[in-house]
């Protein structure tokens, strides 16, 4: 399956239809297109959601940083887009991508590791890759 992006006029409008927050933020949940894993939680602005939509690449918004954020822009571990859909009161948008290699900073494939159980959290899967192999540093 591969991703056919629509031209910008259409972009434009769906663009504006979607319900960013007060800071002018969406929130994005990541899913494997073909496993149905959930990999992670992201944000995205309107600039970001327009790159997504236009080039098939995932980028975020990245509050910390305050600006757009490519991901795998600085690991190689990139996704690209399968499929986006907003959800019914389209203040969330749900993004079907194909993950090249790990999608958590923690070197996990992804970010929910963290089960909540009776006898307390568990960390339920182990990093694939250290996150000092992927960043040059500790992540």
């Amino acid at each position: 399956m591969s991703y056919t992006p629509p031209d910008s006029a259409v972009r434009s409008a769906m663009i504006g239809r979607v319900k960013f927050n007060a800071d002018g933020l969406i929130a994005a949940i990541a899913q494997q297109h073909d496993s149905g894993e959930v990999l992670m939680l992201a944000w995205m602005n309107a600039e970001a959601l327009d790159e997504t939509l236009r080039t098939g690449r995932v980028c975020y918004y990245s509050r910390s940083r305050s600006g757009l954020w490519r991901k795998g822009e600085t690991s190689g571990q990139v996704q690209t887009l399968i499929d986006a859909r907003l959800d019914c009161d389209r203040d969330a948008v749900l993004l079907l991508v194909s993950q090249k290699g790990v999608a958590c900073h923690t070197g996990r494939r992804s970010c929910f590791y963290n089960a909540l159980r009776p006898e307390g959290m568990v960390e339920i899967t182990q990093p694939e890759i250290a996150a000092e192999t992927l960043y040059g540093s500790k992540g």
